[in-house]
């Protein structure tokens, strides 16, 4: 549901794999409650522009205190602001996207749905950057389309004209994948000049721009329990941010992002423990091929890396 994927350039050299590992696995536990505090948020009568302004406001002191005690804040100068401004308009309605299917839709459907930002990736880096993409991956991205049409149940929302919040919320749920899919590709490209750290803290910054203009006029008093809610919602968001960085600092990005698709399962169990809800039938028929299809993607591209210094030196 993340731009992570898209970081695998600003990895280090794998160091712990077994950390690396382990923390991909925290940012995907963090990131499902962070999603269950978006559903009760938004219960609250919390306007989702607030959510946003709060996820992001509070990422920033963590992030601060992180590079400070790691590079220092000089790793931090750009001078690509228009490249990372750009990345913050899709960053923010990316992320629009995703807390709104969240709240549209119960928890392992929109998370199903999340899961095919790697069919769209291959997809965008074939248009965008003229990656060659063989019938492999061709394969895997329709198998992959085939399980998103399954969980989108297109005949049903058509007949129904995708009324309703479950209709708009699968539609909402599919624009999210697709922009966090764009958002890889502007990522790998501020990746050549910039690490991670550098990325997510402007992301950060910038969105607080459109962010804090918007709020005066969303805005609502909140009691002792809705803060708390909005402080823990905050405070997962920088759990997320900095596990999933951190992880691809210790281990290549291969090992990594298999972990992700552990994130439906958490979606289940929150969704079926807190709100009482399990995933329809079609989502429990798409998903494997949506995972199946994200994983044999994630193999290639770590085969291409592997053979890619053969093929140069031939």
């Amino acid at each position: 549901m993340t731009a992570a994927p898209s970081l695998a350039q600003l990895a280090g050299p794998p160091q712990h794999y077994l950390g690396g590992i382990s923390l991909r696995l925290l940012a995907m536990v963090s990131l499902s409650f962070m999603f269950v505090l978006v559903k009760y948020v938004d219960a609250a009568g919390v306007h989702i522009v607030e959510s946003l302004f709060w996820r992001q406001a509070l990422v920033l002191p963590f992030l601060l205190a992180w590079v400070m005690a790691t590079s220092g804040l000089a790793s931090l100068r750009t001078r690509r602001i228009g490249a990372h401004a750009r990345r913050m308009v899709m960053g923010l309605t990316g992320m629009a996207c995703n807390f709104g299917a969240m709240i549209l839709l119960p928890m392992a459907e929109a998370t199903t749905i999340s899961l095919s930002v790697p069919i769209f990736a291959v997809i965008f880096a074939a248009i965008l950057l003229g990656e060659a993409t063989g019938w492999q991956r061709w394969s895997a991205v329709i198998v992959g389309f085939v399980g998103v049409l399954l969980v989108l149940d297109p005949i049903a929302g058509f007949a129904g004209g995708f009324g309703g919040d479950h209709g708009v919320g699968t539609l909402v749920a599919l624009s999210g994948a697709i922009m966090t899919a764009l958002i890889t590709i502007a990522v790998r490209d501020l990746g050549r000049t910039e690490n991670a750290a550098t990325i997510v803290f402007w992301f950060s910054l910038l969105s607080m721009i459109p962010l804090g203009i918007a709020l005066p006029f969303v805005i609502t008093p909140h009691d002792g329990r809705e803060w708390l809610l909005l402080a823990g919602l905050g405070f997962l968001g920088a759990v997320v941010q900095m596990s999933l960085t951190g992880a691809l600092r210790l281990a290549p990005v291969s090992v990594v992002i298999p972990m992700d698709y552990s994130s439906l399962l958490w979606s289940i169990a929150a969704g079926w423990w807190f709100f009482g809800t399990l995933p329809a039938d079609t989502t429990w028929i798409g998903a494997p091929l949506i995972v199946a299809s994200g994983l044999f993607i994630a193999w290639r591209e770590h085969r291409r890396h592997i053979d890619r210094p053969k093929e140069v030196a031939a």
